[in-house]
Order: structure tokens, then C-alpha cells, then sequence
């Protein structure tokens, strides 16, 4: 059984000993109940993780020693750029955690003329920072190191016009997709996919992303919820390209 493994924003500590943050310590101690002796594992987001054993318990602290690198490396070769048009809020969250446990190296929610949940100001900033935390947890379960960077939420054009001239693969999935990614050539650099909302992408929005350099695609003969979809799309990608290989 793997250590549990808790996120310490950085930098990570350079000494022996080390106290787990006041949430992390919360979830230790009072969640998991771990007990002096125990080992644990603390990553950075960044892609650095210590190995520690408890050290103490005390009260809110936990504190660690023995710390030691881990050299464990759980990021894909390939890059991967989840656009997601925004869906309700148990969805998003939904998509966030497996995009980020299948390896995307970057989550950007856009705003579709379709999707159910707009948002802006204050409510987006306070949206992007609850969805780096399901992030944080996603990482913490699968292994990985190293945090997908979570983008503010955009309107789609404005998102595909800075998108024009981006290297890499670009594909959008769509009902009537010309082609699947087995035919497509190996992406150089990032593969960006674009999922649409519930009701799907407009033909105006499936016009100008093709516009700007994105390929229509088909997973298959079935149409899929946008939930779905991004898992599905992500795994396909990781497959053909990148570690499930």
C-alpha cells in the first residue's frame, strides 16, 4: 500500500524536519488517523516530492522527519490541453479530477453560447481556485508530483483567437468529425483538445475553430455526454501518444 501523499505549496522544506500545512495536518490526523511512525509523502505541485515519516502529533500539528527526494516520475511525454466548455458544477468538477488523474497538463474552461454556467469576476476567480483543489486532490490519490495549470475561465472566441497561432495538435470534437485521431499524424508539441457543453457546439463555434487550425474528430459512432467525452478524448490521446503505450 502507497504512502499517503499530501500537497505543501512551495518550496519544500531543504531540512530534515518539516511541519505538514494546517489542512494537510487535518486530514492526517483526523481523516486518515495516521499515528506517529507512519510514512507519508509530500509533493509541491512543481514536480519535487519528499519521502517522511511522522515524527509527532500534536494537537492541529503534524510534524515530520527522516526526509528524503523521491525520484518517482508519473508525468506523461506528451502534453495535453483539456479545453472544456463550461457544464454544470458537479460535471466540471468531475472533469477536472479525471483530466488531471489521466495526465492533462492544462485544464481551460471556456464559455460556449450552450453552456449552462457562466461565469466572471469574482465568481470565476473564486470557481478556479475550488477546482485547483480538486486538482491537489486528484494529485495527491494518483501520484503525480506535478499540478495541471488551471486557467481562468474564458469566452470561447477570445480563447480561440489567442489559439490561432499555437503550435502543436489541435482537435475538437465533433458529431459529424471527419476523422478519428488514429489517422491523424503524431502531435509536435502540445495536443489541445476542445470539448463542447451539453447541447453541443454551434455551427458558428465549430466554423471558427476549424478556422483556427483545429481538426474535427469522431471517438467513435456514439454520441458522448461532454463529461465523457473529455475522459474518453484524454485517454484516447494518452494511448496513441503518450504513457499508456
Amino acid at each position: 500500500m502507497s504512502a499517503p501523499r499530501f500537497y505543501c505549496p512551495p518550496p519544500l522544506p531543504q531540512s530534515a524536519h518539516a511541519e505538514l500545512p494546517p489542512e494537510a495536518a487535518h486530514h492526517a490526523s483526523r481523516v486518515l488517523r495516521l499515528r506517529v511512525g507512519d510514512a507519508v509523502q509530500i509533493f509541491d505541485g512543481l514536480g519535487n516530492a519528499l519521502d517522511a515519516t511522522i515524527n509527532a502529533i500534536n494537537g492541529k500539528h503534524v510534524l515530520l522527519g527522516n526526509l528524503q527526494t523521491c525520484m518517482g516520475q508519473q508525468e506523461s511525454g506528451l502534453q495535453i490541453l483539456l479545453a472544456q466548455a463550461m457544464c454544470t458544477s458537479d460535471k466540471m468538477d468531475l472533469v477536472v479530477q479525471k483530466a488531471t488523474e489521466l495526465g492533462a497538463t492544462g485544464i481551460a474552461p471556456v464559455q460556449t453560447q450552450r453552456s449552462v454556467a457562466k461565469l466572471s469576476g469574482p465568481r470565476a476567480d473564486k470557481r478556479t481556485e475550488h477546482w485547483r483543489n480538486v486538482a491537489v486532490s486528484a494529485c495527491e490519490q494518483c501520484g503525480r508530483n506535478t499540478l495541471p495549470q488551471l486557467h481562468a475561465p474564458q469566452d470561447l472566441s477570445t480563447w480561440l483567437a489567442e489559439m490561432r497561432n499555437t503550435p502543436g495538435g489541435k482537435f475538437i470534437l465533433l458529431p459529424g468529425g471527419a476523422s478519428n485521431l488514429h489517422s491523424q499524424p503524431r502531435p509536435q508539441g502540445r495536443a489541445t483538445l476542445l470539448i463542447g457543453p451539453e447541447g453541443g457546439f454551434t455551427t458558428d463555434e465549430a466554423n471558427v475553430a476549424q478556422q483556427a487550425g483545429f481538426t474535427p474528430i469522431l471517438l467513435g459512432p456514439r454520441v458522448l455526454r461532454t463529461e465523457t467525452a473529455a475522459i474518453a478524448g484524454i485517454a484516447a490521446l494518452q494511448t496513441l501518444w503518450g504513457d499508456f503505450n
